[in-house]
């Protein structure tokens, strides 16, 4: 047992008898919890060139949206080679577009600049959709610590890359299913090799 000073500014002081090594190590256990429990706004990077193809484009473009829809902030760069740095132009109307394609996700947080060869933005999740990934981040929180608390693996798990309501060969990843479908195996290799 230790004697340990709970408040020093009170008058008189206020001191405690526990034992602290046990206070500390219960301190610790809070503050990972509440660690656990909130949410992290990363930010994702999305790179394009003013020569980008319009299906490149569209592709970035989903990706730049799931980054919103998740919560986090997406920074799209154009990035100029050689001479196209003279038609700085055309990066700024392909950053309008992403505005325009991502308007009912996204608030822009940072409008297009110049820093050297790139031009780059930096767009926001708008606040419902922000407010949508928290609330998801939260229930998924939830859910992991019941799961753990009862023993079994988090929610949205998988044993052997089936989930529990998949019916029969619907847990196989599409690869292995479409080359098992695709490669008919010759009778000479079944009946044990060619002769």
């Amino acid at each position: 047992m230790d004697l340990v000073e709970v408040n020093p500014m009170a008058k008189p002081p206020v001191c405690k008898i526990m034992d602290y090594g046990k206070f500390k190590y219960e301190e610790k256990k809070r503050a990972s919890e509440a660690k656990k429990k909130q949410v992290v706004v990363h930010l994702k990077e999305v790179k394009l060139r003013p020569k980008t193809e319009e299906h490149d484009y569209e592709f970035k473009v989903r990706n730049v949206r799931r980054f919103l829809e998740e919560g986090n902030k997406a920074k799209v760069t154009i990035m100029f080679r050689g001479r196209e740095i003279t038609h700085k132009e055309l990066g700024s109307a392909i950053l309008d577009d992403v505005i325009k394609d991502l308007k009912d996700v996204a608030v822009v947080e940072q409008m297009p600049r110049m820093e050297g060869r790139q031009m780059f933005m930096i767009i926001a999740p708008n606040p419902k959709v922000a407010q949508r990934a928290r609330e998801l981040a939260r229930q998924q929180a939830a859910a992991a610590e019941k799961a753990e608390a009862a023993g079994k693996p988090a929610a949205g798990g998988s044993v052997g890359g089936k989930k529990p309501g998949d019916a029969p060969g619907e847990g196989i990843p599409a690869v292995e299913a479409s080359v098992a479908q695709a490669v008919p195996v010759a009778p000479a290799a079944q009946s044990g090799g060619a002769k």
